[in-house]
């Protein structure tokens, strides 16, 4: 248990740090909007708007407590989120030949394209993390639950038991009267 949550931990901080640069470089390119009305401001709005929600949820959620793992359906909803994110920059960043999808090679200079590629690169990365604390989520979910079923069918102990037969929908067969 303690290693899912360092896990944990170390996804919360990856979609932190993601998102944060993500944010920085979109904010960047929505103030170069503003200035000389150059590059999409739609796609830009999506991705600062998603950026802005993750380094928020991330920093609330990196702070340790029982259920902070159990949050995996928004962890879902916020990858999905940030796909779609990342599908946006690349839509934009094919017409003006910045090169290919995954050709992140020149994203350290200072140009427009290689600071769209990192925005590009970081928001699939975050993606991933995203997916990543959605399914470790998933897993601890249904490990603690079989875990409390077990304890519960046994009286209190945590040895793993056969689970009773239910019928549809996960219920306790009726009793004949």
């Amino acid at each position: 248990m303690i290693m899912s949550r360092v896990l944990s931990l170390f996804l919360r901080f990856g979609e932190f740090v993601c998102a944060a640069v993500v944010l920085g470089i979109i904010a960047y390119f929505i103030q170069q909007h503003h200035e000389f009305r150059t590059g999409p401001i739609g796609r830009e709005i999506y991705t600062i708007v998603i950026a802005s929600l993750s380094v928020l949820l991330a920093l609330v959620w990196m702070i340790p407590s029982t259920h902070n793992i159990l949050h995996y359906p928004m962890d879902f909803i916020l990858s999905l989120a940030w796909f779609a994110a990342f599908a946006a920059l690349v839509n934009w960043i094919q017409p003006i030949e910045c090169g290919g999808v995954f050709s992140w090679g020149n994203i350290t200079g200072n140009n427009y394209c290689s600071k769209w590629i990192a925005a590009e690169a970081f928001s699939f990365i975050a993606a991933c993390f995203w997916l990543a604390s959605a399914l470790l989520g998933i897993y601890i979910y249904h490990k603690l639950r079989k875990t409390t079923t077990a304890e519960a069918s046994n009286g209190g102990t945590a040895a793993t038991a056969p689970r009773a037969k239910r019928g549809l929908f996960n219920r306790r067969p009726r009793a004949d009267v």
